[in-house]
């Protein structure tokens, strides 16, 4: 009998192990797929333009950070930093104000209004950008938008709002109600029941959107040369001054994205143990 349960025993012991082993494999060739922009991101970024040119794949010859000095002031990227980190802070302070702020009054008062205006902010996610494109131009001169800072914060809170609202309406229907009706009896006004009680419960789902809106805004480069281009020149925008017609300068292009993805990189790195939780938590939720 001992050996019966022994042998079974190594029977599942092995399959696990072969199980374990296809997936570790698995996820080992993933990972490197997903690395391998990255390390021709860093290689290239030490490289002189011919060594780039002939094999980008190989290791410099020399590791120099000449690259990165000219690319520096080439894009005065300082001034481009701080363009971008002011550009992607109050869009994304304004994404997560008025979409939890909506998507509260829309799960709270199930009218319905608030149940076909959800559905139209639903909807609007499938619409692809290049489509509206030309409305857009027109609308931000109509506006006078064009070339101001309010009016790309004010277009990045337009297209990113549906698919924040979403995720705050799946994660806000968890929050109790018996929590709110409490507030109120102790002469919580509604502006703080959803303060004070409501929006620090909303943590998880927060660090989700700030995670998913800071990795668009930071990296987007159609709408800032649409709506702001030279006006406030964003990291993507001061890059693509290194692309001419004839000429493209691989070497200080790839410093200069190096720099850039630094930031976000670690801030990614800082939050990223939020997203899984604030997703499944507001998908589960009906």
């Amino acid at each position: 009998m001992d050996n019966e349960e022994t042998g079974g025993g190594s029977i599942v012991e092995e399959k696990y192990a072969k199980r374990t082993f296809g997936l570790e494999l698995l996820g080992i060739v993933l990972a490197l797929v997903f690395l391998a922009p990255f390390y021709f991101l860093l290689n290239n970024s030490f490289k002189k333009l011919p060594e780039i040119l002939l094999n980008a794949a190989k290791l410099p010859e020399a590791f120099s950070l000449d690259n990165f000095r000219r690319a520096w002031v080439a894009i005065d990227f300082p001034t481009v930093l701080m363009h971008s980190v002011v550009v992607t802070g109050l869009s994304v302070l304004a994404l997560v104000i008025v979409s939890s702020m909506t998507a509260y009054r829309l799960v709270r008062r199930p009218t319905l209004f608030n149940k076909v205006l959800f559905n139209v902010l639903v909807a609007a996610m499938i619409i692809p950008f290049q489509s509206i494109m030309l409305p857009l131009m027109k609308v931000t001169a109509m506006f006078e938008l064009r070339g101001e800072l309010y009016g790309i914060v004010i277009c990045y809170l337009g297209f990113g709002l549906p698919l924040s609202m979403f995720l705050y309406h799946g994660f806000i229907k968890s929050v109790p109600l018996e929590i709110e009706e409490a507030a109120v009896v102790d002469g919580c006004t509604p502006y703080g029941v959803f303060g004070r009680i409501v929006f620090p419960l909303l943590k998880p789902i927060t660090m989700t959107v700030i995670i998913l809106n800071v990795l668009w805004i930071w990296n987007d480069y159609l709408l800032p040369v649409l709506v702001i281009n030279d006006s406030y020149t964003t990291i993507p925008l001061a890059v693509q001054k290194f692309f001419g017609q004839y000429l493209r300068k691989w070497d200080l292009a790839m410093a200069a994205l190096t720099l850039s993805t630094i930031p976000v990189v670690a801030f990614f790195l800082l939050l990223q143990k939020h997203i899984i939780a604030g997703i499944t938590a507001g998908s589960v939720k009906g």
